[in-house]
């Protein structure tokens, strides 16, 4: 069964630093995506969201830094994690980026694996479903690497949708989801789902979880949560 990997957005405009950033990301297993300017970011941020973005300072049609402003005022965007890959190593040029809503940056040149073991850290920190390490719960254990779920030690069969659903409720226990929040974090806001969809995939859930299905709770008015207490 195959899952949404992690997808990284390169905004840079040097071939050689592109190259070299998508060969060390890709040998993780993740989806590397590069434009080389901010118009071609925008356009493919809003044709599909990135788990994360590499973000140069210096780009030939705007900065960087006002590609981050946009994506952090709008709604859609502005959760988005974002690293700046920059050649400024002022100090006041670091608090600018970080003031725009930078998460973290890396100063060229850089080690790739510092890079890459940063990249890690700010996904962990930022969006714990598209983390790497098993989730559990009571019986059940997914493990992200080989797409695999398993109650009390054994495999089981489950959907792709509910595989994803299953990710983030884990990702995110004793936490209140309404529908509406879990069609735009599990599904993306530009999927065409309706509300009730949801319903089905958390019945489809459950049937799938057997003995622990109690681990999936109904919320009355509000929406679902995933709670072993």
């Amino acid at each position: 069964m195959a899952v949404d990997k992690t997808t990284v957005l390169i905004v840079e405009d040097e071939p050689a630093i592109i190259e070299l950033v998508t060969f060390s990301l890709r040998e993780t297993g993740w989806n590397v995506c590069s434009v080389q300017n901010v118009g071609a970011a925008w356009e493919f941020i809003t044709q599909r969201i990135p788990h994360l973005i590499l973000l140069d300072w210096m780009l030939p049609d705007q900065t960087g830094l006002r590609l981050l402003s946009r994506i952090r005022a709008d709604r859609h965007f502005q959760d988005i994690p974002v690293i700046m890959l920059t050649a400024k190593s002022m100090e006041e040029d670091k608090i600018a980026g970080l003031n725009t809503g930078a998460d973290d940056y890396v100063t060229k040149p850089f080690s790739p694996r510092e890079l890459l073991a940063r990249s890690k850290a700010l996904l962990r920190r930022k969006s714990p479903e598209h983390a790497e390490a098993p989730l559990s719960a009571g019986e059940v254990t997914l493990d992200p690497v080989s797409c695999s779920v398993s109650l009390a030690g054994q495999k089981i069969d489950i959907g792709h949708a509910e595989f994803k659903l299953l990710k983030f409720f884990l990702a995110n226990p004793e936490r209140v989801f309404s529908r509406s929040q879990l069609l735009d974090k599990v599904w993306g806001d530009h999927a065409v789902i309706e509300e009730r969809t949801v319903d089905v995939h958390v019945l489809r859930l459950r049937k799938a979880l057997k003995q622990a299905e109690s681990l999936i709770r109904t919320v009355r008015s509000v929406g679902y949560m995933l709670s072993v207490k």
